[in-house]
C-alpha cells in the first residue's frame, strides 16, 4: 500500500492543491484531516479554475473517493454551496465519491459572531482570523459542553433540546461582549441546520472506520493538509496560528489513521515566503520587490481575497516546518514568480541578540527581534513557464533550487513553474 501526505511548510498558501491534484491519479482516496473553510486551494483542472475550501482537491477526479475527516470543522451552509458550485460544472457527486465524518464538529452562526466580536475587541493585537467561526468552533470542541458533531444533527430531538441550551448561553455571552448584539433564535437555527443535515446525510458516515477498512484492503491514501506547518496550533508561531494541527502532526488525530502508514511525505514551499494576518515575518518585503512578488504571484487569499504579505524565502522557518512534519522531499512552487528579479535572496540564518542561529524561535517575541542573514544569488531575467525539464531552466534558477536543497537538507523532487498541471518539472 502507498500512502502519501502533502503538507505545507510555511504559513500556508503554498499551492498544495496543485500537488494534490497531480498526485490524485496515483491514489484511491484523498483525505482532508483538519481546518475549515478558512483554508483554500486554487486548482486548475481541465482548463478551468476551482477555488476549494472544504472539499479535497481530489473531488475533481471521478475515480477517487474524497474524505472530510474527523479533524475538520464544517460550516454546513458553506459546504453545501461549495458542493453546488462543483456539481454545476462537474456533474453530480455521488455519496460513494464523498464521505464526511459524523465526528466532524459543526460551525454555527454564534461561532462566527463570537470570532468577529473578539477580533474587533482586540483589533490592535488581533490574530487576523478569517472570522468564519473556525477558532471558536475548535474552542467549543475542546470545551465539550457546547459542541455539536455532524452526527448530532441527524438526531433531531436531542439536537433541538441541546441547541436551545447552548444558544441561550451564547446569547448571554455575546450580549456581554457587544451591547449592540441581536440575540440568536434557537428554533430558527434548528430549522436551518435540520435542512442542512437532510441534504448532507447521504455523505455523512464513520470515516474513521472507512479509512481503517481502506488500510486493510491496501487502498492508496493521499492526505491533504490545509494551511501550513508554521500555523500549527502547537508548533507554529503561537498565538498567530490556526486552531488545528496544520503540520504533519495532525494527520493521525485528524483522520484516525496512523501516520506510520505514510511512506511519502511531501513538504511544499513557495520559492519565496508569504503569510496572511498578524504575526512576525522576518523576511517581509514592504517595498517594490514585495509588491512585484505579490502581483506576479497573484498573492491574494483564496478564501478572503486579502493581500498576502510577501518576502524572501525563509529557509530557517521552512526547515523547522520540514522537521516538525517529518518530510522526505520538497516541492518548490511558483519559481516563475521570481523570474524578473536582478537578484534573489534566501534567509539561511537569523541573528538574535548579536548571535547567529539556525534554530527557529519558540516564542514570537524572539522571532520579532531576529534579523535575517541572507545568501544572495543572481536572478534570471527570463520567463520559465514553458520549461518542462530541470536541465532547461536558466543556470541561475537551477542554482537557486540547489541552494534551497543545500540549506534545508532535503531533496527537491518537484518544481512548479506555473499554475497548470503541465507546468510542472519532476526530478
Amino acid at each position: 500500500m502507498a500512502a502519501t501526505s502533502v503538507v505545507g511548510l510555511q504559513w500556508g498558501d503554498e499551492a498544495k492543491g496543485k500537488i494534490v491534484d497531480l498526485l490524485t491519479a496515483e491514489h484511491d482516496v484523498v483525505v482532508r484531516y483538519q481546518g475549515g473553510n478558512n483554508a483554500g486551494h486554487t486548482v486548475r483542472f481541465a482548463g478551468e479554475t476551482y477555488k476549494l475550501s472544504l472539499l479535497p482537491a481530489g473531488i475533481l477526479s471521478e475515480d477517487v473517493t474524497c474524505v472530510i475527516a474527523t479533524g475538520v470543522v464544517v460550516d454546513p451552509a458553506a459546504l453545501l454551496q461549495e458542493l453546488q458550485d462543483v456539481q454545476s460544472r462537474r456533474g453530480t457527486i455521488e455519496p460513494r465519491r464523498l464521505r464526511i465524518s459524523d465526528r466532524a464538529h459543526v460551525i454555527f452562526p454564534y461561532h462566527i459572531a463570537e470570532e468577529d466580536v473578539l477580533e474587533r475587541r482586540h483589533s490592535r493585537d488581533g490574530i487576523g482570523t478569517t472570522r468564519r467561526g473556525i477558532g471558536t468552533c475548535y474552542r467549543d470542541k475542546a470545551g465539550r459542553t457546547h459542541a455539536f458533531r455532524l452526527g448530532d444533527l441527524l438526531r433531531p430531538d436531542s439536537f433541538r433540546r441541546r441547541l436551545r441550551e447552548v444558544v441561550a448561553f451564547k446569547n448571554t455571552v455575546l450580549r456581554a461582549l457587544d451591547p449592540q448584539f441581536e440575540p440568536f433564535d434557537a428554533e430558527a437555527i434548528f430549522e436551518d441546520y435540520r435542512r442542512y443535515a437532510e441534504q448532507l446525510e447521504p455523505f455523512i458516515t464513520d470515516t474513521t472506520a472507512f479509512l481503517h477498512e481502506c488500510v486493510r484492503n491496501g487502498r492508496r491514501l493521499l492526505f491533504e493538509g490545509a494551511q501550513g506547518s508554521l500555523l500549527d496550533v502547537d508548533h507554529g508561531t503561537y498565538p498567530y496560528v490556526t486552531s488545528s494541527n496544520s503540520s504533519g502532526c495532525g494527520i493521525h488525530s485528524g483522520s484516525g489513521v496512523s501516520e506510520r502508514i505514510i511512506d511519502r511525505m511531501i513538504g511544499v514551499v513557495k520559492a519565496y515566503t508569504t503569510r496572511v494576518g498578524g504575526g512576525p515575518f522576518p523576511t517581509e518585503l514592504d517595498d517594490e520587490i514585495g509588491q512585484t512578488i505579490r502581483d506576479r504571484g497573484h498573492e491574494y487569499g483564496t478564501v478572503t481575497g486579502r493581500p498576502r504579505r510577501c518576502g524572501w524565502f525563509d529557509a530557517v522557518a521552512a526547515r523547522y516546518g520540514a522537521e516538525v512534519s517529518g518530510v522526505d522531499e520538497l516541492a518548490i512552487m511558483l519559481l516563475d514568480v521570481l523570474s524578473t528579479l536582478e537578484e534573489v535572496r534566501i534567509c539561511e540564518a537569523y541573528e538574535l541578540d548579536g548571535r547567529r542561529t539556525t534554530t527557529f524561535p519558540s516564542h514570537v517575541e524572539d522571532l520579532e527581534r531576529v534579523r535575517p542573514v541572507y545568501r544572495t544569488l543572481p536572478g534570471w531575467k527570463e520567463e520559465i513557464t514553458a520549461v518542462r525539464d530541470f536541465a532547461d531552466l536558466p543556470a541561475a534558477a537551477q542554482r537557486y533550487v540547489h541552494e534551497v536543497e543545500d540549506i534545508l537538507g532535503y531533496p527537491v523532487r518537484i518544481v512548479s513553474v506555473g499554475p497548470d498541471r503541465e507546468q510542472t518539472i519532476f526530478r
